[in-house]
Protein backbone atom coordinates (compact mmCIF):
# COMPACT_ATOMS: atom_id res chain seq x y z
CA UNK A 1 0.00 0.00 0.00
CA UNK A 2 1.29 3.37 -0.95
CA UNK A 3 1.83 6.01 1.80
CA UNK A 4 0.05 9.35 1.76
CA UNK A 5 1.99 12.00 0.91
CA UNK A 6 1.51 13.42 5.12
CA UNK A 7 2.77 10.46 5.61
CA UNK A 8 5.99 10.88 3.56
CA UNK A 9 6.70 14.21 5.09
CA UNK A 10 6.40 13.00 8.65
CA UNK A 11 8.80 10.32 7.90
CA UNK A 12 11.31 12.33 6.16
CA UNK A 13 11.49 14.81 9.01
CA UNK A 14 11.74 12.19 11.59
CA UNK A 15 14.75 10.80 9.34
CA UNK A 16 16.38 14.35 9.50
CA UNK A 17 15.67 14.43 13.20
CA UNK A 18 17.45 11.49 13.76
CA UNK A 19 20.71 12.28 11.63
CA UNK A 20 21.26 15.69 14.12
CA UNK A 21 19.86 13.66 16.97
CA UNK A 22 22.21 12.99 20.35
CA UNK A 23 20.26 10.11 19.38
CA UNK A 24 23.04 8.94 17.92
CA UNK A 25 25.65 8.93 21.32
CA UNK A 26 23.75 5.72 21.71
CA UNK A 27 24.24 4.24 18.51
CA UNK A 28 20.74 3.66 17.57
CA UNK A 29 19.99 6.13 15.00
CA UNK A 30 21.91 4.74 11.64
CA UNK A 31 19.23 1.29 12.75
CA UNK A 32 16.15 2.90 13.05
CA UNK A 33 17.62 5.15 10.13
CA UNK A 34 17.81 2.07 7.73
CA UNK A 35 14.81 0.27 9.37
CA UNK A 36 12.51 3.29 7.91
CA UNK A 37 14.14 3.86 4.95
CA UNK A 38 12.69 0.22 3.57
CA UNK A 39 9.41 1.88 3.32
CA UNK A 40 10.34 5.26 2.55
CA UNK A 41 11.10 5.80 -1.11
CA UNK A 42 12.46 9.42 -1.65
CA UNK A 43 15.21 10.57 -3.43
CA UNK A 44 16.75 11.57 -0.17
CA UNK A 45 20.79 11.31 0.47
CA UNK A 46 19.97 10.17 4.07
CA UNK A 47 18.22 7.60 2.65
CA UNK A 48 20.48 6.57 -0.51
CA UNK A 49 23.61 7.31 1.14
CA UNK A 50 23.06 6.87 4.71
CA UNK A 51 26.31 7.87 7.06
CA UNK A 52 27.61 5.37 8.58
CA UNK A 53 27.81 5.45 12.28
CA UNK A 54 30.27 2.51 12.49
CA UNK A 55 33.22 3.47 10.24
CA UNK A 56 34.13 6.97 10.48
CA UNK A 57 36.09 8.66 8.14
CA UNK A 58 40.04 7.65 8.64
CA UNK A 59 41.70 11.01 7.98
CA UNK A 60 40.86 14.80 8.43
CA UNK A 61 40.72 15.12 4.58
CA UNK A 62 38.13 12.09 4.05
CA UNK A 63 35.71 14.06 5.61
CA UNK A 64 32.50 15.58 3.21
CA UNK A 65 31.11 17.85 6.20
CA UNK A 66 31.29 18.78 9.50
CA UNK A 67 29.26 16.27 10.65
CA UNK A 68 31.55 13.55 9.77
CA UNK A 69 33.81 14.00 12.50
CA UNK A 70 30.70 13.24 15.32
CA UNK A 71 31.12 9.83 15.18
CA UNK A 72 34.66 9.14 15.37
CA UNK A 73 35.14 11.82 18.17
CA UNK A 74 32.19 9.24 19.99
CA UNK A 75 34.65 6.26 19.94
CA UNK A 76 37.55 8.22 20.95
CA UNK A 77 36.45 10.53 23.98
CA UNK A 78 34.49 8.65 27.23
CA UNK A 79 30.97 8.46 27.41
CA UNK A 80 30.98 11.38 30.07
CA UNK A 81 32.67 13.48 27.87
CA UNK A 82 31.18 12.98 24.75
CA UNK A 83 27.46 13.29 26.86
CA UNK A 84 29.27 16.72 28.01
CA UNK A 85 29.28 18.04 24.19
CA UNK A 86 26.53 16.76 23.37
CA UNK A 87 23.94 17.51 25.75
CA UNK A 88 20.97 19.79 25.53
CA UNK A 89 18.75 20.40 28.87
CA UNK A 90 15.55 19.24 29.30
CA UNK A 91 13.54 17.37 26.58
CA UNK A 92 16.35 19.32 24.10
CA UNK A 93 13.93 20.82 22.09
CA UNK A 94 16.12 24.28 21.51
CA UNK A 95 18.88 21.70 21.05
CA UNK A 96 17.11 20.59 17.67
CA UNK A 97 15.37 23.91 17.05
CA UNK A 98 18.48 25.34 16.66
CA UNK A 99 19.00 23.33 13.38
CA UNK A 100 15.37 22.98 12.35
CA UNK A 101 14.99 26.95 12.47
CA UNK A 102 17.49 27.39 9.25
CA UNK A 103 14.35 25.61 7.01
CA UNK A 104 12.25 28.48 8.29
CA UNK A 105 14.28 30.82 6.03
CA UNK A 106 15.37 30.85 2.29
CA UNK A 107 18.05 31.81 0.48
CA UNK A 108 16.91 34.30 -2.89
CA UNK A 109 19.65 34.20 -5.07
CA UNK A 110 20.88 36.54 -7.38
CA UNK A 111 21.78 36.03 -11.27
CA UNK A 112 24.42 37.43 -13.99
CA UNK A 113 26.68 38.63 -10.89
CA UNK A 114 30.55 38.70 -11.67
CA UNK A 115 31.56 35.71 -8.47
CA UNK A 116 34.52 34.18 -9.89
CA UNK A 117 36.29 35.81 -6.56
CA UNK A 118 34.67 35.74 -3.78
CA UNK A 119 36.07 37.74 -0.47
CA UNK A 120 34.89 36.51 3.01
CA UNK A 121 37.04 38.45 4.54
CA UNK A 122 35.20 40.50 7.25
CA UNK A 123 36.24 43.05 9.90
CA UNK A 124 34.69 42.62 13.64
CA UNK A 125 35.33 45.58 16.36
CA UNK A 126 38.44 46.65 14.09
CA UNK A 127 40.42 43.51 13.32
CA UNK A 128 40.17 41.80 10.29
CA UNK A 129 39.81 38.25 9.59
CA UNK A 130 39.67 35.86 6.81
CA UNK A 131 36.28 34.62 7.71
CA UNK A 132 32.87 35.81 9.79
CA UNK A 133 33.08 32.52 11.56
CA UNK A 134 34.02 32.60 14.63
CA UNK A 135 35.17 29.87 17.59
CA UNK A 136 32.74 29.87 20.56
CA UNK A 137 33.71 29.63 24.10
CA UNK A 138 34.25 25.81 25.41
CA UNK A 139 35.39 24.57 28.74
CA UNK A 140 37.06 21.47 29.51
CA UNK A 141 38.53 20.96 25.71
CA UNK A 142 40.80 18.57 27.18
CA UNK A 143 38.56 16.01 27.54
CA UNK A 144 38.26 15.66 24.08
CA UNK A 145 41.77 15.80 23.41
CA UNK A 146 44.82 16.39 25.62
CA UNK A 147 46.35 19.64 23.71
CA UNK A 148 43.00 21.22 23.63
CA UNK A 149 42.05 24.73 23.94
CA UNK A 150 45.83 25.08 22.64
CA UNK A 151 45.16 23.05 19.31
CA UNK A 152 42.08 25.15 18.64
CA UNK A 153 44.37 28.33 19.14
CA UNK A 154 46.71 26.98 16.07
CA UNK A 155 43.65 25.63 14.12
CA UNK A 156 42.05 29.31 14.37
CA UNK A 157 45.25 30.84 13.74
CA UNK A 158 46.10 28.61 10.47
CA UNK A 159 42.57 30.04 9.33
CA UNK A 160 42.70 33.46 11.06
CA UNK A 161 39.38 32.76 12.45
CA UNK A 162 38.23 35.11 15.83
CA UNK A 163 38.56 32.86 18.68
CA UNK A 164 36.87 33.33 21.89
CA UNK A 165 38.50 31.77 25.38
CA UNK A 166 36.13 30.35 27.78
CA UNK A 167 36.91 31.56 31.52
CA UNK A 168 36.88 27.50 32.36
CA UNK A 169 39.29 26.95 29.80
CA UNK A 170 41.98 24.31 30.52
CA UNK A 171 44.68 26.75 29.02
CA UNK A 172 45.22 29.97 30.36
CA UNK A 173 44.85 33.45 28.29
CA UNK A 174 48.62 33.73 27.95
CA UNK A 175 49.21 30.32 26.85
CA UNK A 176 46.05 30.48 24.24
CA UNK A 177 47.20 34.09 22.67
CA UNK A 178 50.23 32.76 22.30
CA UNK A 179 49.03 29.53 20.64
CA UNK A 180 46.79 31.93 18.16
CA UNK A 181 49.54 34.51 17.44
CA UNK A 182 46.99 37.29 17.52
CA UNK A 183 44.73 39.06 20.60
CA UNK A 184 42.00 36.64 21.55
CA UNK A 185 38.73 37.39 23.34
CA UNK A 186 38.11 36.41 26.77
CA UNK A 187 34.30 35.09 27.96
CA UNK A 188 33.40 35.91 31.49
CA UNK A 189 31.51 34.05 33.52
CA UNK A 190 30.61 36.47 36.60
CA UNK A 191 30.62 35.05 39.88
CA UNK A 192 28.25 36.31 42.43
CA UNK A 193 31.40 38.00 43.76
CA UNK A 194 32.65 41.57 42.18
CA UNK A 195 36.42 40.82 43.02
CA UNK A 196 36.74 37.68 41.36
CA UNK A 197 35.39 38.69 38.04
CA UNK A 198 37.34 41.96 38.16
CA UNK A 199 40.48 40.07 38.37
CA UNK A 200 39.82 37.82 35.74
CA UNK A 201 38.70 40.10 33.35
CA UNK A 202 41.99 43.16 34.38
CA UNK A 203 43.94 39.35 33.90
CA UNK A 204 42.34 39.47 29.98
CA UNK A 205 43.37 43.24 29.83
CA UNK A 206 46.91 42.52 30.71
CA UNK A 207 46.75 39.41 28.57
CA UNK A 208 46.01 41.28 25.37
CA UNK A 209 42.62 40.80 24.98
CA UNK A 210 40.63 43.39 23.14
CA UNK A 211 36.89 42.12 24.08
CA UNK A 212 35.52 40.52 27.47
CA UNK A 213 32.47 38.63 26.29
CA UNK A 214 30.33 38.23 29.34
CA UNK A 215 27.93 35.04 28.78
CA UNK A 216 23.86 35.75 29.95
CA UNK A 217 22.81 32.28 28.69
CA UNK A 218 23.58 29.97 31.48
CA UNK A 219 23.12 31.36 34.98
CA UNK A 220 21.35 29.03 36.67
CA UNK A 221 20.65 25.46 37.05
CA UNK A 222 20.04 23.30 34.56
CA UNK A 223 18.99 19.23 33.53
CA UNK A 224 21.38 17.74 30.93
CA UNK A 225 19.46 15.04 30.14
CA UNK A 226 22.37 13.05 27.41
CA UNK A 227 25.01 13.80 29.62
CA UNK A 228 23.42 13.01 32.95
CA UNK A 229 22.28 9.46 30.75
CA UNK A 230 26.01 9.00 29.21
CA UNK A 231 27.89 9.60 32.44
CA UNK A 232 26.14 6.42 33.96
CA UNK A 233 27.54 4.07 31.16
CA UNK A 234 30.96 5.79 32.00
CA UNK A 235 32.63 3.16 34.28
CA UNK A 236 35.88 4.75 34.75
CA UNK A 237 37.56 6.27 38.14
CA UNK A 238 37.43 9.65 37.75
CA UNK A 239 37.77 11.39 41.38
CA UNK A 240 41.57 12.23 40.56
CA UNK A 241 40.46 14.44 38.01
CA UNK A 242 36.82 15.45 39.33
CA UNK A 243 36.21 16.82 42.67
CA UNK A 244 33.05 17.89 44.32
CA UNK A 245 31.84 20.95 44.52
CA UNK A 246 33.68 23.71 43.17
CA UNK A 247 37.29 22.41 43.93
CA UNK A 248 37.55 20.73 40.61
CA UNK A 249 36.53 24.48 38.63
CA UNK A 250 38.64 26.39 40.80
CA UNK A 251 41.94 24.39 39.20
CA UNK A 252 41.09 26.01 35.87
CA UNK A 253 44.22 27.82 34.97
CA UNK A 254 42.64 31.44 34.58
CA UNK A 255 41.75 31.22 38.21
CA UNK A 256 45.56 30.79 39.10
CA UNK A 257 45.83 33.34 42.22
CA UNK A 258 42.49 34.21 43.03
CA UNK A 259 41.20 33.44 46.71
CA UNK A 260 38.05 31.20 45.59
CA UNK A 261 37.69 30.20 49.39
CA UNK A 262 34.45 31.89 49.67
CA UNK A 263 32.99 31.67 46.34
CA UNK A 264 30.57 28.41 45.29
CA UNK A 265 29.70 29.25 41.29
CA UNK A 266 30.61 30.68 38.39
CA UNK A 267 27.77 31.70 37.44
CA UNK A 268 26.56 35.10 38.47
CA UNK A 269 22.85 34.64 39.37
CA UNK A 270 22.90 38.62 40.91
CA UNK A 271 24.36 39.99 37.55
CA UNK A 272 22.35 43.75 36.22
CA UNK A 273 22.82 46.52 34.33
CA UNK A 274 24.84 47.94 37.51
CA UNK A 275 27.42 44.97 36.81
CA UNK A 276 27.39 45.80 33.29
CA UNK A 277 28.71 49.75 33.68
CA UNK A 278 30.72 48.52 36.88
CA UNK A 279 33.01 47.13 33.96
CA UNK A 280 32.51 49.13 31.89
CA UNK A 281 34.19 51.72 34.21
CA UNK A 282 37.01 48.62 34.97
CA UNK A 283 38.36 47.98 31.94
CA UNK A 284 39.43 49.73 28.86
CA UNK A 285 38.17 46.60 26.05
CA UNK A 286 35.23 46.26 24.36
CA UNK A 287 32.49 44.35 26.24
CA UNK A 288 30.26 41.94 24.34
CA UNK A 289 27.29 40.79 25.80
CA UNK A 290 26.63 36.95 24.88
CA UNK A 291 23.34 35.43 25.23
CA UNK A 292 20.92 38.38 24.20
CA UNK A 293 17.57 36.52 22.65
CA UNK A 294 14.70 39.82 23.31
CA UNK A 295 15.24 43.30 21.62
CA UNK A 296 14.16 44.61 24.84
CA UNK A 297 17.25 43.42 26.06
CA UNK A 298 19.28 44.34 23.03
CA UNK A 299 18.17 47.99 23.26
CA UNK A 300 19.27 48.18 26.59
CA UNK A 301 22.16 46.92 25.77
CA UNK A 302 22.86 49.07 22.85
CA UNK A 303 21.76 51.94 24.75
CA UNK A 304 24.15 50.87 27.87
CA UNK A 305 27.53 51.38 26.03
CA UNK A 306 28.01 47.99 25.23
CA UNK A 307 29.98 47.16 22.17
CA UNK A 308 28.44 43.68 20.67
CA UNK A 309 26.11 41.33 21.09
CA UNK A 310 26.45 37.58 19.98
CA UNK A 311 22.72 36.33 19.85
CA UNK A 312 23.24 33.03 21.20
CA UNK A 313 21.04 30.31 23.48
CA UNK A 314 24.47 28.25 24.79
CA UNK A 315 23.90 25.79 21.68
CA UNK A 316 20.48 24.26 23.28
CA UNK A 317 22.35 24.30 26.97
CA UNK A 318 20.54 27.42 28.87
CA UNK A 319 16.31 27.32 28.80
CA UNK A 320 14.79 24.57 26.75
CA UNK A 321 12.95 27.77 25.58
CA UNK A 322 12.66 25.94 21.98
CA UNK A 323 13.09 28.99 20.00
CA UNK A 324 16.47 29.05 17.38
CA UNK A 325 18.82 31.88 17.63
CA UNK A 326 18.50 32.46 13.82
CA UNK A 327 14.35 32.85 14.54
CA UNK A 328 15.85 35.46 17.25
CA UNK A 329 17.73 37.14 14.79
CA UNK A 330 15.71 39.33 12.97
CA UNK A 331 14.27 41.22 16.11
CA UNK A 332 18.21 41.89 17.70
CA UNK A 333 19.03 43.45 14.62
CA UNK A 334 16.03 45.83 14.27
CA UNK A 335 16.79 46.69 17.81
CA UNK A 336 19.76 47.63 17.43
CA UNK A 337 18.98 49.71 14.27
CA UNK A 338 22.74 49.34 13.54
CA UNK A 339 24.28 50.99 16.43
CA UNK A 340 26.55 47.80 17.28
CA UNK A 341 27.63 44.84 15.62
CA UNK A 342 25.62 41.48 15.97
CA UNK A 343 26.73 38.17 16.00
CA UNK A 344 24.97 35.07 16.78
CA UNK A 345 26.09 31.01 17.56
CA UNK A 346 24.28 27.80 18.14
CA UNK A 347 23.17 25.37 15.79
CA UNK A 348 25.20 26.62 12.72
CA UNK A 349 26.76 23.41 10.77
CA UNK A 350 26.53 24.83 6.88
CA UNK A 351 27.47 27.19 5.09
CA UNK A 352 24.22 28.15 4.18
CA UNK A 353 23.22 28.59 7.83
CA UNK A 354 26.22 30.96 7.92
CA UNK A 355 25.35 32.79 4.67
CA UNK A 356 21.73 33.28 6.05
CA UNK A 357 22.28 34.89 9.32
CA UNK A 358 25.07 37.32 7.25
CA UNK A 359 22.42 38.02 4.88
CA UNK A 360 20.16 39.20 7.66
CA UNK A 361 22.49 41.51 9.44
CA UNK A 362 24.79 39.33 11.75
CA UNK A 363 28.97 40.63 11.42
CA UNK A 364 29.99 36.62 12.48
CA UNK A 365 28.60 33.59 12.93
CA UNK A 366 30.20 31.21 15.77
CA UNK A 367 30.58 27.70 16.30
CA UNK A 368 31.23 25.23 19.03
CA UNK A 369 30.36 21.63 19.02
CA UNK A 370 31.75 21.36 15.25
CA UNK A 371 34.97 22.23 16.15
CA UNK A 372 34.67 20.14 19.13
CA UNK A 373 34.02 17.07 16.76
CA UNK A 374 36.94 18.30 15.26
CA UNK A 375 39.35 18.00 18.04
CA UNK A 376 38.13 15.02 19.27
CA UNK A 377 38.39 13.47 16.18
CA UNK A 378 41.91 14.14 14.99
CA UNK A 379 43.20 17.46 17.21
CA UNK A 380 44.27 20.27 15.66
CA UNK A 381 44.05 18.88 12.05
CA UNK A 382 40.41 18.17 12.78
CA UNK A 383 39.40 21.29 13.84
CA UNK A 384 41.80 22.71 11.23
CA UNK A 385 39.31 20.58 8.53
CA UNK A 386 36.37 21.72 10.29
CA UNK A 387 36.96 25.55 9.36
CA UNK A 388 38.05 24.49 6.02
CA UNK A 389 34.73 22.62 4.95
CA UNK A 390 32.37 25.57 6.68
CA UNK A 391 34.79 28.16 5.00
CA UNK A 392 34.29 26.59 1.86
CA UNK A 393 30.87 25.68 1.83
CA UNK A 394 30.74 29.53 3.24
CA UNK A 395 32.04 30.56 -0.18
CA UNK A 396 29.89 28.38 -2.25
CA UNK A 397 26.81 29.97 -1.12
CA UNK A 398 27.95 33.05 -1.88
CA UNK A 399 28.74 31.93 -4.88
CA UNK A 400 25.14 30.93 -5.67
CA UNK A 401 23.05 33.64 -4.19
CA UNK A 402 25.54 36.30 -6.19
CA UNK A 403 27.95 38.00 -3.45
CA UNK A 404 31.25 38.43 -4.22
CA UNK A 405 31.79 39.67 -0.57
CA UNK A 406 30.31 39.95 2.68
CA UNK A 407 28.56 43.23 2.43
CA UNK A 408 26.94 42.21 -0.76
CA UNK A 409 24.84 39.98 1.34
CA UNK A 410 21.75 41.85 1.97
CA UNK A 411 18.53 41.11 3.91
CA UNK A 412 16.78 40.49 0.42
CA UNK A 413 18.76 37.72 0.02
CA UNK A 414 16.97 35.64 3.07
CA UNK A 415 13.12 35.57 3.42
CA UNK A 416 11.04 33.40 5.94
CA UNK A 417 9.43 30.38 4.54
Amino acid sequence: MSLKLDQITSRRRFLQFLASSPMSAWGGASAVAQDLSATSKLSDPIIWAPRDLENAVASPKDAIDVFDFEPLMRKNVPPAHFGYMATGVDDEVTLRANREGFQKFQLRPRRLIDVSNIDTSTEILGARYASPIFICPTSANQAFHPDGDVAVAKAARSGNHLQILSTLATTSIEDATAARGAPIWFQLYASPKWEIAQALVKRAERGGCPAIVVTLDNLGGRKETTYLRLRRTDTRECSSCHTQGWGYVARKPNYNGLDLSSVTSVLGTNLTWDFIKRLRDAVRTKIVLKGILAHEDAKLAADNGVDAIIVSNHGGRGEDSGRSTIDALPEIIEATGGKIPVLVDSGFRRGTDVVKALAMGAKGVGIGRPFLWGLGAFGQSGVERVLEILRTETQIAMQQVGAPSIRHLVPTMVRRA
